[in-house]
């Protein structure tokens, strides 16, 4: 084999592999109900400043004391200092209030539109895709 062919084939299995994160990407849609909203109350437990998605992790009490624990999904690191987050926003031991959309499936995962954090100030949170209530 010919150092041309194999170049390429490297190089194509290379952007294969770049594109992967890519394809494990999904819109709102595919996993939230934008009929099944959310209203949250709780302890941020643990927070991921990550992407394509930042996600924080909350416990909360119902009625009678019982602790649920829930995961919300939030916008990628970049669109969430546009709107006002630092990476310290959120911290656990931290009291949020979230509203949001819960997931199609059922469990404790939100996709988490707008959450007041401990200082009082309100900031948007959406996935970037344009979901429900994406400001402009």
């Amino acid at each position: 084999m010919n150092d041309k062919p194999r170049g390429v084939l490297t190089a194509s299995l290379g952007l294969l592999l770049a594109s992967a994160p890519l394809l494990a990407h999904h819109s709102f849609a595919a996993e939230f109900d934008a009929n099944q909203k959310v209203a949250l109350k709780g302890t941020v437990t643990k927070v991921e400043w990550t992407n394509p998605h930042a996600w924080f992790y909350i416990d909360v009490k119902d009625d009678s004391g019982a602790v649920a624990h829930w995961q919300c999904e939030v916008g990628p690191p970049n669109e969430l200092s546009r709107r006002g987050w630092r990476k310290d926003s959120l911290k656990p031991g931290d009291q949020v209030t979230v509203n949001g959309f819960r997931a199609k499936d059922g469990t404790n995962t939100a996709n988490a539109r707008e959450v007041l954090l401990p200082d009082g100030k309100k900031v948007f949170s959406g996935s970037a895709d344009g979901g429900p209530g994406t400001p402009q």
